[in-house]
């Protein structure tokens, strides 16, 4: 055999061993149905626990509203008028150089206003937050957080 011919086999050889390893494109489309499977996995877990770490910081937010707003009541002998609204825990004063209230904004941690009603109807005041949409009621991210129930 001459050297030609053993170089054009060994040649072909190779070629037919590449072809053997490489991916079909049935293989590579399981491969990315399986990552996107994966990925729908991981992203409604995620959004569970975004969807709770919000509703417990509206419910430590709540706390504290509740907590300067009885601070005002005995201070004041009043909760504040629905005119007043939340703003007037952040008014400084002699006792109060910051404010019974720190921060700049009284929005829940979707961006929405927290609602103060007084008087209440579930108690003396009403502070809710209405989830993510906004909306009363609601289930899930929607769901209401309340001053009156915030189990």
């Amino acid at each position: 055999m001459t050297e030609e011919g053993t170089q054009a086999r060994r040649h072909a050889g190779t070629q037919g061993k590449r072809r053997s390893r490489a991916f079909t494109l049935v293989e590579l489309m399981v491969v990315v149905v399986i990552l996107g499977i994966l990925a729908t996995t991981v992203t409604i877990a995620v959004r569970d626990y975004l969807v709770t770490g919000k509703q417990s910081a509206a419910k430590q937010e709540i706390a504290q509203i509740v907590a300067a707003l009885e601070l005002f009541y005995i201070e004041k002998d009043r909760y504040p008028r629905n005119e007043e609204g939340l703003a007037v825990l952040f008014e400084r004063s002699d006792k109060h150089p910051d404010g019974l209230l720190r921060g700049k904004d009284l929005n829940d941690p979707w961006g929405n206003p927290y609602e103060y009603v007084y008087p209440g109807v579930h108690g003396s005041f009403d502070l809710v937050s209405y989830g993510s949409d906004g909306a009363e009621g609601g289930n899930g991210a929607d769901e209401d957080i309340s001053s009156w129930n915030t189990e």
